[in-house]
């Protein structure tokens, strides 16, 4: 845990040669890394539902004094459960495509998670990583977007790029992932798909939990670990592309294999979060392709090092980072990078 209270130095990739592309990189991967393995995954499948049902038999029975504790471990469990329908949305889990909905569902529901919507707008993140107001995960504003906006949007935003961070993916489940009004086609009826099954049984199962364990029931059992789950999604997603020296690019000069490599940030977690989450954190690998499982992206990423390392930001999670982030990544300029609100 002492990880926690270091402070990780700063350290900016070298500058990518235009020249290169995403199938340079790619090259340089051993094959063995795209490989899905059955068994791998299935047991962890079910391993992650052993974990869930300790920690819910641990909610019932605990002292109160001990419930923030088991919140903290079933709220990270259950992120796990996440990382696993992540892999099912980026058809790495299983090799046929209607497996890979089934289970993405199913690991999703607990959370209440809108599975094809999600699906399809992180795949739009995949796709445009670090493209200025075109990427749909933590993209920055421009000061004179900013300055532009009604004093409720600039609290909102001041708020979840600073110490509230860690309740802005809950903003994003319930704007985006619920409204299929945006899609057309087979999409639109996916997304409306998962947003009512998430839904009826929403409707279904909250009042049945309340019938049952009473409203402190649902605040123990479903909200401070869906809670904790959403702390830790947030903390992903903003470490993973947000550093003062990471760079956004307009569309007109973006460059796709400079964007995933050096904007991508590898982040050591304590390694009771990182083997619950099932290595999350080693995000540069799974940028360079989604088709890498999480079981094999730590092998990916070893070899990335050996061939790119120069390229490659890592550092550590600690307070120190998240005050540097929250502190300094406000507002992005495209002469001097993120800027800070104290900057205007």
């Amino acid at each position: 845990m002492t990880g926690l209270l270091t402070k990780t130095p700063a350290s900016s990739p070298a500058t990518l040669d235009a020249d290169i592309r995403m199938k340079d990189i790619l090259s340089t991967l051993p094959r063995d890394v795209f490989e899905k393995r059955p068994v791998k995954a299935w047991t962890t499948v079910i391993v992650d539902i052993a974990l869930a049902a300790i920690g819910y038999v641990g909610i019932a029975v605990a002292p109160v004094y001990l419930l923030p504790l088991l919140w903290v471990f079933q709220g990270t469990v259950l992120t796990g459960w996440f990382v696993l329908g992540h892999d099912c949305g980026h058809r790495s889990f299983a090799r046929r495509k209607w497996v890979n909905d089934l289970i993405g569902h199913f690991m999703f529901l607990p959370l209440l998670y809108p599975y094809h919507g999600w699906r399809i707008q992180h795949n739009y993140h995949h796709k445009h990583t670090n493209k200025l107001e075109v990427d749909n995960a933590w993209d920055p504003y421009r000061p004179e977007v900013y300055q532009n906006k009604s004093n409720l949007e600039k609290w909102i935003y001041q708020g979840v790029r600073g110490r509230f961070w860690w309740v802005g993916s809950i903003g994003h489940w319930a704007i985006q992932h619920f409204n299929w009004k945006p899609f057309s086609g087979k999409q639109r009826e996916q997304v409306r798909f998962s947003a009512l099954f998430v839904i009826v049984a929403a409707l279904v199962g909250i009042p049945l939990l309340i019938a049952t364990t009473g409203i402190w029931g649902f605040i123990k059992f479903w909200v401070m670990p869906w809670m904790v789950y959403h702390f830790w999604m947030s903390t992903f997603t903003l470490v993973h592309h947000t550093l003062p020296e990471i760079q956004f690019q307009p569309a007109r000069s973006w460059h796709e294999a400079s964007a995933q490599l050096c904007g991508t940030v590898h982040c050591n977690y304590p390694k009771w979060v990182e083997f619950l989450c099932h290595d999350i954190n080693v995000h540069v690998p799974h940028h360079i392709s989604t088709a890498i499982p999480w079981y094999n992206l730590r092998r990916a990423y070893q070899e990335i090092q050996t061939h790119w390392g120069e390229h490659t930001i890592d550092r550590d999670f600690s307070w120190s980072l998240m005050k540097e982030i929250t502190d300094r990544c406000h507002l992005y300029d495209a002469q001097q990078c993120y800027r800070s609100f104290n900057d205007l």
